[in-house]
């Protein structure tokens, strides 16, 4: 593909317009494209972004049931009854809540950003100025993640239901890191080195997210001097109900017109619930909403660390290709409405493709879904690659600046596993802590490991081949950004605490309530974007 150097950028006095009228000579796949007339052009590359975003919500199902597999891992614990001088076994789960939160749901939700931004870093090595897909998108999608994901959280809950954050602590821990990351990267490009980055700058960035894993473990565990003193309000130990569905056995999984579940079968069905859980329970396997149930921790006499055995991994593997070819689930045959049948036939047929793909993911039952979550990150950072080729190609064929696109389209592209990650975790559990923590602690991830880590490597190269500090272009557009960004957020931040006071919970309530409240984060993502796409263009 030709290079889009010359397109990607056209500033470095801070200041660009929305459009220009340069001749894009670059292209995607082959050369007759330039060929085609630039609205036609335009037309395709858009319709090619929106069909990876499609692939990003397929393979974001296979990376939550992975991740899910991940944070139920529970180990076998052997202590000694001191009164008793007996043995006690007991399960204990490997992953702390608030770390899991922070890492898995956090870091892997903000994947496709994070990946993006690396690329980006990546194709820019050797050159003085980082590149501006990166950081437009992450500033973008942490806009995203604050107000139209908290938008969706709040009316999820059912008319009158009210969901609150049980553990204040950890959350103004998250949030107090969350603030603090965008204001220090306000203090690196206005403060101390505006307009530079050097490589001190990128180290203590990423070093920073050390400090918040700490700091929140500290508050979950309450340790003296490191920890606020507030007190936890009662949850639930697993914080999800149980809710057993049906399941069948895998050696009945291709009878095509069974009234019950099949094992892969969500991938049809669009949403994933993350805090399911696989279970076993003589020689078949099967599938059970079990969300806080762990399988080590089963009343079952043989259901403890189940490991599948190898003609059952091989069997639930291949179920996964029969799944991605079927164009048509159980549910969708009962459907009297021909065109409703259609329309979802349609839609499969388009996320075939994605599916087949996906399903050389291996089985999320294989090293408590470890290789699943990892294969899963990979393929998301394929489709990242794909996405900033036609990025580029859109600012090249259309003159819109970088910085619009990724404050747009691009971080409300990526951002869609924060999106259902948050509205699952709104919609199942109990109490508001997942779903309001994703939120704060993706847009940590974001600065402190998505902007990060992509400066930490140009700013290591320039350093070691030039002796020189990573330059960036349009600074003055994205400091703008981030002020609005600090300022909507504490009008966002502001109406959840008012919520708390005045309805006792920070999700759901009244349903008039519920969707003012979300009216209005709408209102301020939209200032957001209005008011950073004019800067960074050079109107205002």
């Amino acid at each position: 593909m030709t290079s889009l150097g010359n397109y990607t950028t056209d500033s470095t006095n801070g200041h660009s317009n929305i459009l220009r009228n340069e001749k894009c000579d670059a292209y995607l796949l082959i050369h007759l494209e330039t060929a085609l007339g630039e609205g036609f052009r335009t037309f395709l590359y858009f319709l090619g972004l929106a069909y990876c975003f499609i692939g990003l919500s397929a393979i974001t199902a296979r990376f939550f049931r992975s991740m899910e597999s991940v944070v139920k891992h529970s180990r076998t614990v052997e202590t000694i009854d001191p009164l008793t001088n007996t043995k006690i076994v007991k399960n204990e789960k490997v992953w702390n809540y608030t770390i899991a939160d922070i890492t898995l749901l956090a870091f892997g939700t903000s994947f496709p950003q994070i990946s993006l931004a690396t690329i980006d870093a990546i194709r820019n090595i050797g050159k003085l100025y980082a590149g501006g897909l990166g950081p437009g998108t992450l500033v973008g999608s942490a806009a995203f993640d604050l107000f139209p994901i908290h938008a969706v959280c709040v009316v999820v809950p059912k008319a009158g239901e009210l969901k609150k954050i049980s553990d204040i602590g950890v959350w103004l821990v998250e949030l107090f890191w969350s603030f603090w990351a965008y204001i220090w990267l306000y203090i690196i490009l206005e403060v101390w080195t505006p307009n530079v980055v050097t490589l001190w700058e990128s180290i203590l960035t990423v070093l920073q997210f050390g400090l918040l894993l700490i700091h929140a473990y500290a508050q979950d565990k309450r340790w003296p001097y490191l920890s606020l003193p507030l007190e936890r309000a009662e949850r639930p130990e697993e914080w999800v109900p149980a809710e057993v569905v049906k399941y069948r056995p895998l050696d009945k999984v291709h009878e095509p017109h069974s009234e019950v579940s099949q094992v892969g079968e969500e991938e049809n069905s669009g949403i994933v619930d993350i805090f399911s859980i696989h279970s076993g329970e003589g020689t078949g396997h099967f599938y059970r909403n079990l969300a806080g149930e762990d399988v080590t921790e089963s009343s079952t006499p043989n259901s403890g660390n189940i490991i599948p055995e190898e003609s059952d991994i091989l069997s639930i593997w291949k179920h996964q290709f029969v799944d991605a070819l079927m164009l048509e689930s159980t549910e969708s045959r009962k459907l009297n409405n021909i065109y409703l049948r259609v329309a979802r036939i349609f839609w499969q047929s388009l996320l075939l493709p994605w599916k087949l793909l996906f399903a050389f993911v291996p089985p999320y039952q294989i090293a408590h879904g470890w290789i699943a979550f990892i294969c899963s990150l990979i393929f998301i950072s394929g489709i990242a690659y794909v996405v900033t080729k036609i990025t580029d190609l859109i600012s090249c064929v259309t003159g819109i600046n970088p910085y619009v696109i990724a404050f747009t389209a691009l971080a409300s592209g990526t951002s869609w596993p924060d999106l259902v990650a948050s509205k699952i975790a709104a919609d199942r559990q109990l109490t508001a802590d997942s779903a309001i923590a994703n939120i704060t602690c993706s847009n940590s991830v974001n600065i402190y490991i998505g902007i990060g880590v992509p400066w930490l490597i140009d700013t290591l190269y320039n350093y070691i081949a030039y002796n020189k500090p990573l330059r960036i272009d349009n600074a003055e557009g994205l400091s703008f950004s981030l002020l609005v960004f600090f300022s909507t957020s504490v009008a966002c931040i502001g109406v959840l605490v008012f919520r708390r006071l005045t309805i006792g919970a920070e999700l759901g309530g009244p349903r008039v309530w519920a969707w003012v409240t979300c009216i209005f984060f709408m209102l301020l993502w939209l200032i957001f974007v209005v008011l950073s796409s004019l800067r960074v263009s050079g109107i205002i």
